[in-house]
């Protein structure tokens, strides 16, 4: 009895090493809009907020709220607003970030995104420089993942960052009114297919990593509770 109590334990210690080893190398990040710092007029809403703006309410988003700059889906223009989310990568390289977004139409299908330390030291509001504005599909009602792109004169090309790692402060300006963003994804694929990328909704762990607040499952925690039992 005692020797399968200790092989049960040498199993489970395996398995929540594995799993600490997993999280400390993790190198993708998922955030909610709706949890960032906001700059009006760029407002978190529910699917309902949409209708009085003349548009179609889209599919339910994660968490049940998205960010948006209100207005009407064809007037075109805003410039004013933003959403700021901080994150933290594990090690240095190359990400890309995708957004979950719902663009209704033509005038309501770009922002303007940028990472500071590894863009520019500008606004792009104000500035208008090409190399932060994101050009997003598909068009419709229904939440899709668009990865952030630089969509310049000459074509629209996918968008890759250097960064350290540490603490990051990503920034996504309002370029045009009825634009939805419901979350983001940060990661070190690179692929430019989403099926070929792990893409995802925050899970609770992200969103109590995003709030500061102690994620259900922490390995750490599991060691340290583990090896007192190991002692006994």
């Amino acid at each position: 009895m005692q020797e399968e109590k200790q092989k049960m334990k040498r199993l489970i210690c395996v398995a929540v090493l594995g799993a600490a080893a997993a999280l400390a190398q993790a190198a993708d990040v998922a955030l909610e809009a709706e949890l960032g710092d906001l700059e009006e007029p760029m407002v978190v809403a529910v699917p309902s907020d949409v209708v009085p703006e003349g548009g179609e309410a889209p599919d339910e988003p994660s968490g049940g709220k998205f960010v948006w700059a209100p207005g009407p889906p064809a007037t075109g223009g805003g410039d004013a607003g933003f959403i700021a989310l901080e994150f933290n990568i594990s090690a240095a390289g190359q990400y890309a970030v995708w957004g979950r977004i719902v663009a209704w139409d033509g005038n309501s299908d770009s922002f303007w995104v940028k990472i500071d330390g590894a863009d520019p030291d500008e606004n792009p509001q104000e500035s208008k420089n090409t190399h932060f504005r994101w050009s997003v599909n598909p068009k419709g009602t229904v939440w899709a993942w668009d990865r952030v792109n630089q969509w310049l004169d000459g074509g629209t090309f996918e968008r890759v960052w250097e960064l350290s790692a540490g603490k990051q402060l990503l920034t996504i300006y309002s370029r045009e009114t009825a634009a939805m963003l419901d979350c983001v994804f940060i990661t070190d694929n690179l692929s430019e297919t989403a099926d070929d990328v792990p893409l995802r909704t925050p899970n609770p762990d992200d969103v109590a990593l995003q709030t500061g607040q102690t994620a259900n499952v922490e390995p750490q925690g599991k060691l340290a509770s583990f090896w007192a039992e190991l002692k006994h």
